[in-house]
Formats: structure tokens, C-alpha cells, sequence
């Protein structure tokens, strides 16, 4: 299973057979699990022509690498790596002002599907994050991601600050979330083509990104907490900006 990918979880195994089912090489299920939830997913599989195999929960545990994988499990085809050129070309055919979220250093693969989960939520266009010293959209991520991360573009890039300036010269403003900001994201115009930029878990956005940015925001806290955890501020900015775009 060297050139394969794994892939479990209820919701990301749904939404890969319905998105990219050619990707599937095949499917193990828990023995002796048949509640509907499951069966549904199997009747999928069937209609798709994807042979699913009963297996033991030592196996399928072993497959996910002790993760909660529900009792399914998807040995795939690796999916479409995103770069810089795919991003660029898919801005250029939408009919809408862009919404994309970048990722300035998420680590933990939790958060990071969390945040694909809210962003898919919110219509964003593609979600951006650096190569390096980032999590990448590995199982844990796409389990939490509830089959987000089948159907928004990711997309990798080496240079981050690079990738941020060529979105500012295409006309999208970059807007950075920052504790210490003086415009709350409720006072912000969210309305247009952008860029919302979250930092990294403790660390917050790096120098060089804040520099980029066009304008900072925070969310202001009522109680004694400082701060959210990154996915749960990233669904608080990127529904705001939903609200916003409604009117």
C-alpha cells in the first residue's frame, strides 16, 4: 500500500465514493457491523463497482493506524496534488468574488481538517497552507475534514509569501486574523474578493505574512479566554464574511 492512501471515517469515505469512487482500490468494512449508517455507504460502494472486504477490528485499527476509523476503511489511489498554477486557473473561472483561506503554519492534522470541514461549509474556494512546517492532508485530517477534504481544493505551496503577493496583484485582498488588531471582523468589509489568513496554534500569524497583509482583525472576547482554538476562530471570520456577502 506504498503508492496508496488510506482514507476512513463515515463521512470521508461517503463523500469519496461519490466524488472520486475511481479512486478507490478497495474497501474493508467491520465484520459483523450492520447498522444503516454503514450500510448505506456499502449499497454506495456496490453501485460503484468497489469491492468491499469484512475484516477485523485488529486489522482495520492496524489500517488506521489506532485512529477512529468507524468501521470503514478505503485503500485509494493517491488524489490530485494542487499547486500554485491549478489555484490561479480556478480563480480565473469563477463568477464570484473569491473566498480563500490560508493556513499560515496549522501543525495539528486535527485542526487543520476542522478548518477544511467550516471552510467547505462556507462556499470558500480553495484553502492555501505552506509545504513546510504545516500538516498536510493526511488520514487524521481527512477523517476529521467529514469529506471536505474529497471535494475543496488544497493546495500546498513552497513559497507562502510569494503565493500571498501574486494574490494581491490578481486583485484579492489579504486579510490577517490578529489578537492585537484594532478592527474587530464584525467593523471589517468582507464582502469582496479575498484572502482570510489564520496563524499558526500559540504563534499566531508569522512576521512577514502580518506584513503582507492588506488590513488585520480580531474577534473580540467577552469573557476572561484570550483566544480560539485556530478552526473555531477560522468559522467565526469565514461566516461573518457569509453573512456579509448575503446582504
Amino acid at each position: 500500500m506504498s503508492k496508496s492512501e488510506i482514507v476512513f471515517g463515515l463521512h470521508s469515505v461517503q463523500a469519496l465514493l461519490k466524488s472520486a469512487p475511481q479512486r478507490v482500490l478497495q474497501l474493508y468494512c467491520l465484520q459483523g457491523r450492520g447498522d444503516q449508517r454503514l450500510q448505506k455507504i456499502l449499497k454506495l460502494a456496490e453501485a460503484q463497482g468497489v469491492s468491499v472486504q469484512p475484516m477485523g477490528r485488529g486489522k482495520l485499527d492496524a489500517l488506521a493506524e489506532g485512529e477512529n476509523h468507524q468501521g470503514i476503511v478505503a485503500n485509494c489511489r493517491p488524489g490530485q496534488v494542487h499547486d500554485e498554477g491549478f489555484l490561479f486557473q480556478r480563480l480565473s473561472e469563477l463568477d464570484h468574488p473569491p473566498l480563500l483561506l490560508v493556513l499560515d503554519g496549522v501543525t495539528d492534522p486535527h485542526n487543520l481538517g476542522a478548518c477544511m470541514r467550516t471552510a467547505e461549509a462556507a462556499g470558500v474556494d480553495a484553502v492555501i497552507a505552506p509545504k513546510d512546517k504545516s500538516a498536510g492532508l493526511n488520514p487524521v485530517a481527512r477523517k476529521v475534514a467529514c469529506g471536505a477534504a474529497e471535494v475543496l481544493p488544497f493546495v500546498p505551496v513552497t513559497n507562502l509569501a510569494r503565493t500571498l503577493k501574486k494574490l494581491q496583484e490578481s486583485g484579492i485582498w489579504l486579510v490577517g486574523a490578529a489578537g492585537e488588531a484594532s478592527a474587530s471582523v464584525y467593523q471589517s468589509d468582507l464582502k469582496g474578493p479575498i484572502a482570510l489568513i489564520m496563524g499558526a496554534e500559540g504563534e499566531g500569524l508569522r512576521r512577514l505574512t502580518r506584513e503582507t497583509c492588506d488590513f488585520l482583525i480580531n474577534i473580540p472576547m467577552a469573557g476572561t479566554v484570550s483566544s480560539l482554538n485556530v478552526s473555531v476562530a477560522t468559522g467565526v471570520c469565514l461566516f461573518e464574511a457569509v453573512r456579509q456577502r448575503a446582504r
